[in-house]
């Protein structure tokens, strides 16, 4: 199993959004600013989603991919470092997730 992790994904999504629009899909996303961004992410969550209801695999791992990394960009755009983002998940995973689920009601 590799050492790659989402804040090594992060970082990479960082640097090539600093790259030429002309040279890097993610630079082309974050000049098209977070509506772009979003769409397409939105998109790859549909083709996720797809290939789960079908039961197709390979087709899954690949949408996932996809997905997390369009996932990052966004969140990149809109400031929100992974790390904020894993704390969100630790602080749930204190409770179940029908007591974390029932507090957000009440939020």
């Amino acid at each position: 199993m590799s050492g790659f992790s989402l804040s090594d994904l992060e970082a990479i999504v960082a640097t090539r959004a600093k790259a030429s629009p002309e040279e890097s899909w993610t630079a082309k996303l974050y000049a098209g600013g977070q509506p772009k961004a979003a769409k397409k992410l939105g998109e790859e969550a549909i083709e996720a989603v797809m290939a789960a209801v079908t039961n197709d695999r390979e087709n899954l791992t690949y949408e996932a991919a996809d997905l997390i990394y369009h996932l990052l960009v966004v969140l990149g755009i809109a400031g929100i470092p992974i790390s904020d983002v894993i704390a969100e998940l630790e602080r749930r995973t204190a409770q179940s997730g029908l007591e974390e689920k029932a507090s957000r009601k009440s939020s």
